[in-house]
């Protein structure tokens, strides 16, 4: 998949009192690099170390992290794992904890030893033989820090914060000595003895394995499928048969095993194949004939019946065993009427259940040699002469053709089956009888499970069940391996194991031997012996295995500060640990491991709390493979995304929960782009808008935290509230380590704050309210925004770093106190504030948010464009109050919407409005099959309450069937006698809030405002495309293809309203004139063509004023002397319009306004600009302020309030707002309809008002049209624009 995405955020580092940096745009540039930038600035102070060096004094929060092998590099589940271990830690610092992270490494084992042995080619332990221990294990000692560089690069660059130089690993001596002194300790307990057991064993690594290390990798195979016959002694011709997939164990057979309470038949075959007699279990004749044609029953009898039987063995290599009572038919209740023949064959050495059924049999004892004719690589050996040499699984063809040339081969197929494999090599396992030293857990399984129960797991589940489950079955811990690489056994015994000696440290070594020991690996003790206490007998040797390395990872939490012989107190006041975390399948390794050792050493648990993540496989679901290639490699996906939006994909997804994620990249890509990419918009946001307020206002936009709440801005107490309310919902959710509740809850934050917050209070953020309204606004926007980049943090340690370094530069100073503040991560995350949490304001939004996105939904299912407005939407809902919230935000609805008016009601059924449901056949079909139309019908007359109640509980029975609510397909229907009246005119749709009907029936008049507002889209497009800001003077030139089509009818008569909103002139490209071309294109508009084309200037006859302004009616002009004023900039007191008129007197000969001054203030009071660097131009030539006033009149005055800016160039001979005279008697008087232009003309009542205070009347105005007065003029409420330049008399 290759998705491109660019996209910069600039860090600044400075600790200057700078302010604010711009943000370049978002998609502009990368991520990743910017991420580099932040690692860094974060290697540059030390940052990690720094943090530690700050907590020191703080309390403890003690954190293990498990040991991963070195010998390859990490892969997502590392990642995701560490992901984890970082957010929890971080947020254990910054939540008031000292946090000690240490790294550590899993030097020894199998892992290493096969790189070793695939390396140069050593297939079993003569090989080793023949190099030597010492060589063999400088090998390994060369291989185990491999990737050591890579696996610190690579953990840093994901902004992981872990202890690489303090690391520990399991090959220094001093961990290794206290591995001695654990399994001493067990010993002295009592835990430790030695025997044979039948157990997994690797033959690729020679070695055996324990039970959890077995069940980690099972594999469905293919293997051979035999059954073969076993002729009684005595009756030659009556044969037991046996199933079996493992042909190689039948060289080994001592015994034939059957269910005792189970019947068995003897049955005589009738096929060609088949025509002997057989005894089988009666429940599994089909595994040999296809059906009762084939045979016939000649007996029946209870399998205990068959118990000592006599048969003739297949091979004759063990035939002396006869004497012991093999080659009998044993009983046992563990074999099945599941598969097989119920016949088992029984080779002891080979399977646990053979192994104990054969020993109560007597026919082996625990202390003789064991009959297992196979070396540790698997090869046939003396006395199975026929296979000599030949690997176990290699030999099993040659085996089933010798049981055919024999004639004891009844049937061989293949069969499919889950077996395990070994972890490291990935090689088939077998199970043997080895002797190995065992800790006895068996006998712990109660105290075992009481640790469990003091442990807090999330999820639960795996907990409760799964490893709860694990451990009632928990079988005898083998910890010996026949390896060399690894922590020696300290056991030193004599030839006849009578006397044997524990060792539990150096020290105790070097006394009792009188060798000075400085490192412990084999071939630097294994020459070392003890004399024996008994007179005359060897000195003691150290037994050859060494230990499991899942021993030495379980016993960490001490071997990492060589517990006991240092560190004693310390490790003792903080353990257990408060927190560990890993994947599900450490499930039966790790977790396993931690709790049997730390049960057998202190009776508790070894942690308190323990995050389980599920597995990471590929987007196909299966394992991922880089032999197949079915993932991108992790650095890949850095290196193109960042880490932060990695770890966020990661932690937000179903793994956090113990469930398995498929890892696609196009979902980290989709998190990059719904989730950061808004959110530095956001920031973006605040930073150009706090440079425009310091510009326009001239002062310095300065936080202190004391400001939040004083706004009494319905969306900023709502943010504020949000804010706060997860602020305490993550406080409570991270104490209870449920980090798959918490994520969610953030990105969602993300999305209200972009999406809904600064949405809709753009205008307030603009300053196009009032100063005091824009400064409330950014200061909430500032504190949500620098509340959650605390709080997201531990989460996107970059992204937050980098905002915080810009945002600090406007935090009133000393406001995050005395210590060292230069980094985000070293703040505490605040504590929620309760005074500004308000729980209804938060009801409220989110009943705005369900009507806005519930409309959204039905306005994209009949594919109404948002641009098109819309008669009405009805909310309708039980609760009055709710419906009284939504009237609160009803303009908001309606801008939102785009819908002229916003009705609410109780009344369902007034508007006849139910649910109704379909079965789905296609997925309810198979399910029900004889019911199904029963069911149909059933569900067809549900009524709208059942089916509100079945929504509400998820499911309904219907017919003795539940049935689950999504089985059904659920809408809205209208019924009633104006059911098709309704049905035609509304949409309908709910959620768990509320129910909408949205009218999708617009007049031509709202139609054509949707189309005009189509071009305006399109041409504000286009200036982008141009690179143009507000204030560049430009014209649009347009053609429309279709001359009688609707578009060239609405761009002549929404022309006005087209150029108003994109304060361009726009004029018919058959008049354009010569201008430079700055951009063209052709848009398409509902299938017709639109050329837009953006030239240099203004046309001929336009000023920025004139978008609003028409011309004067009339022949008369203004009676009083007047000044027209463009502000040249953003207004914030009115939408569109930037021009107006003032009156320098009113009445004539009564000045209204004497200086610059007064003239300023007066057009202030308009649009409410700042004041303190405003400037007035003529003809771009700035008016001093001393100008007389009076020398303005008729002119147009150009306001800027901007620093260096240079005003717009324009002029106009007749005032831009609408106005009419007024006379009475000697007093010549003008009353302005409008101001600014566009802003509305006023009300009849209004001007009459106005009449009365100018001409200082005591009574209401009687007015007329003539001088004469006898015309009366009867305005009735009627609207003033026929008016508009005349003169009225009173």
């Amino acid at each position: 998949m290759e998705v491109n995405i660019v996209c910069r955020y600039k860090i600044q580092v400075k600790m200057s009192g700078e302010r604010l940096e711009p943000v370049p745009e978002v998609d502009k540039i990368s991520f990743p690099a910017e991420e580099e930038k932040v690692y860094e600035f974060w290697k540059k102070i030390d940052a990690f170390h720094t943090s530690l060096k700050q907590s020191k004094d703080r309390p403890k929060f003690t954190f293990y992290d498990g040991p991963p092998f070195a010998t390859g590099l990490p892969h997502y589940g590392h990642i995701l794992a560490g992901t984890i271990k970082d957010v929890v830690t971080r947020w254990a610092h910054q939540t008031g904890h000292h946090v000690e992270r240490r790294f550590g490494w899993d030097t020894h084992g199998l892992p290493v030893e096969y790189e070793i042995d695939k390396t140069h080619g050593i297939t079993g332990p003569e090989d080793v033989a023949k190099m030597g221990i010492k060589k063999y294990n400088e090998l390994c000692r060369g291989i185990v820090m491999r990737y050591a560089n890579e696996w610190e690069t690579i953990i840093s660059r994901l902004g992981r914060w872990i202890d690489f130089k303090n690391d520990y690993k399991t090959l220094y001596p001093w961990y290794m000595e206290t591995i001695w002194w654990v399994f001493s300790q067990l010993y002295q307990k009592g835990f430790v003895y030695r025997g044979f057991k039948v157990m997994p064993f690797s033959t690729a690594c020679s070695t055996p394995l324990s039970n959890f290390e077995a069940g980690q990798n099972y594999k469905d195979t293919q293997d051979p499928s035999v059954v073969v016959n076993f002729p009684i002694v005595g009756e030659p011709d009556v044969l037991l048969v046996a199933w079996t997939t493992t042909p190689w164990t039948l060289p080994s057979n001592l015994a034939l095993c059957v269910n005792p309470e189970l019947d068995y038949v003897k049955v005589q075959g009738k096929t060609k194949e088949k025509s002997g007699k057989y005894i089988l279990m009666e429940a599994r004749l089909c595994q040999m004939f296809k059906n009762e044609s084939e045979y016939d029953v000649l007996q029946k009898y209870k399998g205990k019946e068959l118990e000592g039987i006599r048969y003739e063995p297949i091979f004759d290599y063990f035939k002396k065993k006869e004497a012991n009572g093999a080659f009998k038919v044993l009983c046992d209740g563990y074999v099945s009427s599941e598969s097989g023949t119920g016949i088992v064959h029984q080779a002891p050495y080979f399977g646990e259940d053979d192994f104990r059924i054969s020993l109560s049999y007597g026919i082996i004892t625990r202390d003789e040699d064991p009959i297992c004719p196979v070396d540790d690589a698997g090869r046939f050996v003396l006395p199975v002469t026929d296979f000599k040499g030949v690997h176990v699984k290699e030999a099993d063809p040659d085996i089933i053709k010798l049981l055919r040339s024999r004639g004891r081969l009844v049937q061989a197929d293949r069969v499919n089956h889950s077996y395990p494999f070994c972890w490291r090599s990935d090689t088939p396992l077998i199970y043997r009888a080895v002797p190995s030293w065992f800790i006895r857990v068996e006998q712990m399984q109660e105290k075992l499970l009481e640790s469990n129960e003091k442990t807090y797991w999330v999820p639960s589940f795996v907990k409760d069940k799964r490893f709860a489950n694990w451990l009632r079955d928990a079988r005898d811990w083998a910890v010996s391996r026949n390896r060399y690489w690894g922590t020696p056994m300290p056991l030193w015994v004599s030839e006849d194991f009578q006397e044997i000696i524990c060792i539990g440290s150096i020290a105790e070594l070097e006394k009792l031997s009188g060798e000075k020991v400085t490192d412990l690996h084999r071939d630097n003790i294994d020459h070392i012996t003890i004399p024996s206490s008994r007179p005359g007998k060897p000195p003691l040797k150290r037994i050859p295995e060494v230990f499991d390395c899942w021993f030495e990872s379980g016993s960490m939490p001490y071997a990492q500060v060589h517990y006991p012989f240092e560190n004693k107190r310390d490790f003792e006041d903080c353990f257990p640990a408060d927190f560990i975390a890993e994947g599900i399948d450490q499930t039966r390794g790790w977790f396993y491991t931690l709790l049997v050792i730390s049960t057998a050493l202190f009776g508790k648990p070894p942690f308190k709390n323990l995050i389980v993540n599920g597995l990471v496989l590929a987007e196909d679901g299966q394992k991922m493979s880089k032999r197949k290639k079915n993932y991108p490699d992790p650095m890949y996906i850095v290196d193109k995304y960042g880490a932060d939006a990695l770890r966020l994909y990661l932690t937000n997804s179903p793994s956090v929960r113990g469930e398995n994620l498929r890892f696609k990249e196009l979902d980290v890509f989709n998190l990059l782009k719904e989730v950061f990419i808004p959110w530095l918009n956001a920031y973006r946001f605040f930073v150009q808008q706090v440079e425009r307020y310091e510009k326009e206002e001239g002062e310095q936009f300065e936080f202190e935290e004391s400001s939040m709440g004083k706004s009494n801005n319905v969306m900023d107490r709502w943010i504020l509230s949000f804010t706060q309310s997860l602020l305490s919902f993550v406080h409570r959710e991270m104490a209870a380590f449920r980090l798959y509740t918490v994520t969610p809850r953030l990105v969602k934050f993300v999305d209200n704050l972009t999406n809904w917050y600064v949405r809709f209070n753009r205008k307030r953020l603009k300053g196009e309210t009032s100063k005091e309204d824009c400064l409330r606004a950014l200061e909430t926007l500032y504190s949500v925004l620098f509340c959650m980049i605390r709080v997201m943090a531990p989460f996107t340690p970059f992204i937050t770093e980098t905002m915080y370094q810009n945002l600090r530069r406007v935090l009133k100073p000393g406001a995050l106190g005395k210590g060292d503040t230069s980094s985000v991560h070293y703040l505490m995350v605040p504590q929620p504030m309760g005074k500004l949490i308000c729980p209804e304001i938060e009801d409220c939004v989110t009943i705005l948010q369900s009507v806005v996105e519930l409309g959204r939904y039905l306005r994209d299912k009949v594919n109404t464009p948002m641009k098109y407005p819309l008669p009405e939407v009805v909310v309708i809902h039980k609760d009055q109050q709710i419906l009284d919230d939504v009237l609160r935000l009803e303009q908001y609805i309606k801008e939102e919407l785009n819908v002229k008016s916003v009705t609410t009601s109780t009344d369902k059924a007034k508007y006849g409005v139910a649910l109704r449901a379909d079965m789905n056949f296609k997925i309810l079909g198979a399910r029900l099959k004889g019911d199904a139309k029963k069911v149909q019908q059933k569900v067809a007359e549900l009524t709208d309450d059942d089916i509100q109640k079945m929504l509400n509980t998820g499911s309904i029975e219907i017919l003795g069937h539940t049935i689950d609510a999504n089985e059904l397909n659920v809408k809205y229907s209208f019924s009633g006698e104006k059911a098709a009246e309704l049905a035609s005119k509304y949409e309908a749709h709910s959620d768990n809030t509320a129910l909408i009907l949205l009218d999708t029936t617009p007049s031509q008049e709202m139609l054509d405002e949707g189309l005009a507002r189509e071009v305006v889209n399109r041409v504000q497009k286009l200036r982008k495309k141009a690179k143009l800001v507000p204030t560049d003077e430009v014209t649009v030139w347009y053609e429309v293809d279709n001359k009688s089509a609707e578009l060239s009818r609405i761009m002549s008569s929404h022309l006005e309203y087209i150029e108003s909103s994109t304060k361009t002139p726009c004029r018919p490209l058959s008049q354009k004139d010569s201008s430079s071309v700055l951009i063209e294109e052709v848009a398409k508009i509902k299938e017709e063509s639109l050329k837009l084309i953006i030239t240099q200037g203004l046309c001929t006859g336009w000023s920025t004023a004139a978008a609003t302004v028409d011309s004067p009616g009339g022949s008369e002009g203004v009676s009083c002397p007047w000044v027209n004023i463009i502000l040249d900039g953003s207004p914030r007191f009115c939408t569109n319009s930037c021009s107006g008129t003032l009156l320098l007197e009113n009445p004539v000969g009564s000045p209204v306004m004497t200086s610059c001054k007064q003239l300023i203030e007066e057009a202030h009071s308009i649009w409410g600009f700042p004041v303190k660097n405003a400037k007035l131009y003529v003809s771009r030539k700035e008016i001093d302020e001393k100008t007389p006033v009076s020398s303005l009149s008729g002119k147009t005055v150009v306001i800027t309030y901007i620093p260096s800016k240079v005003p717009v160039a324009t002029s106009a001979i007749k005032p831009y707002s609408k106005y009419v005279n007024v006379e009475s008697c000697d007093k010549k008087a003008c009353v302005l309809l409008e101001n600014p232009c566009g802003d509305g003309i006023m009300s009849s009542e209004m001007f009459q008002k106005v009449v009365q205070r100018v001409l200082n009347l005591s009574s209401a105005p009687i007015l007329f049209t003539d001088v004469n007065k006898k015309k009366s003029l009867q305005l009735n409420g009627g609207s003033l624009t026929k008016l508009h330049g005349c003169t009225v008399y009173v």
